[in-house]
């Protein structure tokens, strides 16, 4: 089995699918690896080091693509703009493709279609069901701790004032005030590294077990007014409410909303678009100088004016809509995703190539197209189709 990892082209994206260590992993399960030539430098993983754990490196893009049984990529294909084309048309049918493809994001509905279009088999990170046994392979759970600490540390920074309280000559500063929307993995870690730089912590979240986590760590629960039997799904996660449980939700929430220095949004659905819970309106009544960190956007977003892949001031708060805010902790970030991409890949790797059960809850969860068919579930769903859709 041909494994390629390329370049990832998204601008200010530093991480890579596999590193030098789990290319010697790949290598010694029989697989051959190409690597494309400075893939590794940004994330501080060498040439000369994926050589030495066996790879093949390649300087044509196009050639690395042509000759991958599997694809191994951190981002969802993308336009590359040396080669003028979507790297979604520079795979071929029967291709494997293995990356984080958010395909519920609207965004996203194009890059799909051309996927099966064009016969790939396209598998997404997101899809991976948070059981037990998947847990090695969650690269959404990892990539999540690394977005909510360094989405928060991007938050702070974005302030004009200090964060902790802070007592000097000319009298006392008071501390800033945090609110976490949606407290998952991303949430959690977001909440722990505010409550270490001082600010006074609040929280949100229509499931009642992950209101009790944030809790736990010190911060005030604030009530979405939100039944748990409309809130949580299967597995523990949140549900799609109807939008007039949400607009409720947002009714309640927005006297806090509009007394935080920092709001961060990370309240998602699995495979599904993400709730609108501040809109435009709101973010217009909040603090002049507060800062939005909306690490949703993958998904849509959880603010309605984010700016998509951007960081903008919008009515005199700093919206920050960056898409890969684990690339900016790119060697940690990579160490955890790699090792992410790696067991799922062995896993489905059965004689020497990627083998789907369609009876197997994780092959069920990832796949996105096949058969030059759209069959993930979100997707479709989004796209307002009943079944499979054909391309």
């Amino acid at each position: 089995m041909i494994i390629s990892i390329p370049r990832e082209i998204m601008p200010g994206e530093s991480r890579v699918a596999a590193t030098p260590e789990t290319v010697k992993k790949f290598v010694a399960d029989g697989c051959e690896v190409l690597v494309e030539a400075g893939a590794g430098e940004p994330s501080y993983h060498h040439d000369k080091d994926y050589e030495a754990a066996g790879a093949k490196l390649m300087t044509d893009t196009q050639a690395l693509f042509d000759k991958a049984d599997v694809i191994l990529k951190v981002k969802e294909p993308l336009f590359n703009e040396q080669l003028q084309k979507n790297e979604a048309d520079m795979m071929h049918e029967g291709q494997v493709l293995i990356t984080f493809i958010h395909p519920a994001s609207p965004v996203n509905h194009e890059m799909v279609k051309k996927l099966a279009h064009n016969g790939v088999v396209a598998l997404t990170l997101d899809g991976v069901p948070r059981i037990s046994r998947a847990q090695n392979m969650d690269a959404l759970t990892s990539m999540s701790t690394c977005a909510g600490y360094k989405g928060m540390i991007m938050a702070a920074n974005d302030l004009p004032y200090f964060m902790p309280q802070m007592f000097t000559a000319v009298g006392q500063i008071v501390p800033a005030k945090v609110m976490v929307i949606g407290v998952g993995v991303a949430g959690l870690q977001a909440l722990a590294t505010a409550k270490r730089l001082g600010a006074i912590t609040y929280a949100a979240d229509i499931r009642p077990m992950a209101a009790e986590n944030a809790k736990s760590l010190g911060a005030q629960v604030v009530d979405t007014g939100v039944d748990p039997k409309l809130a949580v799904g299967e597995g523990g996660y949140a549900m799609r409410l109807p939008d007039d449980v949400l607009a409720a939700e947002r009714e309640k929430l927005y006297p806090t909303i509009k007394e935080m220095d920092i709001v961060f949004c990370s309240a998602l659905i699995p495979g599904k678009v993400a709730p609108t819970i501040i809109t435009e309106e709101m973010v217009k009544g909040m603090k002049k100088g507060a800062a939005i960190v909306d690490i949703s956007i993958d998904q849509g977003g959880n603010c309605e004016c984010t700016p998509p892949g951007k960081h903008e001031r919008i009515h005199d708060v700093m919206i920050n809509g960056i898409k890969n805010i684990p690339g900016l902790l790119a060697n940690s970030s990579t160490w955890m995703f790699s090792q992410n991409i790696y067991n799922l890949t062995k896993y489905l790797t059965h004689d020497g190539k990627i083998v789907l059960d369609p009876q197997d809850e994780i092959c069920k969860g990832i796949t996105v197209t096949k058969d030059r068919k759209i069959v993930h579930a979100g997707c479709l769903e989004a796209l307002g189709a009943d079944g499979p859709l054909e391309c």
